[in-house]
């Protein structure tokens, strides 16, 4: 199975936007993700719809952050990305009168549910200014700055 990076690839963007002096095409987007615009576009309308990002037609036109990068969380963006499933696995219900299948089917859902909670809060408390840190720090250690960077 694969792993759903839409996430991963919106945060990248957004960092990535939050530096930026102009708004960032769906082209320049669609690059940077190794899609297509359309679906650059479809992805970030979640974004937009939830007041994180804003679009504008035309020439100069793109996609840029309409709030400041302390006031969006990983949660924020998860949920607005659609809240795709945190956990792979799943229940067995082939047999729902089975006192087996009804206990492991309890056990599984306290531990999913309870480890959904954990990693939401964590997501709650990470914002794209703390991961802008993290870059930044990243970059020290290597001996770089933002202006040494050349990215899609």
């Amino acid at each position: 199975m694969s792993s759903d990076v839409r996430l991963s690839s919106v945060l990248h963007l957004l960092l990535h936007m939050a530096d930026a002096p102009t708004p960032m095409t769906s082209e320049a987007m669609a690059k940077a993700m190794g899609s297509n615009p359309v679906v650059a576009r479809r992805t970030f309308a979640g974004l937009r719809e939830a007041g994180i990002v804003r679009s504008t037609k035309g020439p100069g036109g793109g996609w840029a952050l309409a709030r400041r990068p302390e006031d969006v969380t990983l949660r924020m963006l998860y949920e607005a990305i659609g809240a795709p499933r945190l956990f792979a696995f799943g229940n067995r219900s082939d047999h729902p009168s089975c006192l087996v299948e009804q206990a492991v089917n309890a056990e599984l859902d306290d531990a999913r549910q309870q480890a959904e909670a954990v990693l939401l809060a964590r997501m709650e408390a990470v914002t794209l200014a703390s991961l802008s840190k993290d870059f930044d720090a990243r970059l020290v250690a290597i001996g770089m700055k933002r202006s040494d960077i050349r990215h899609a």
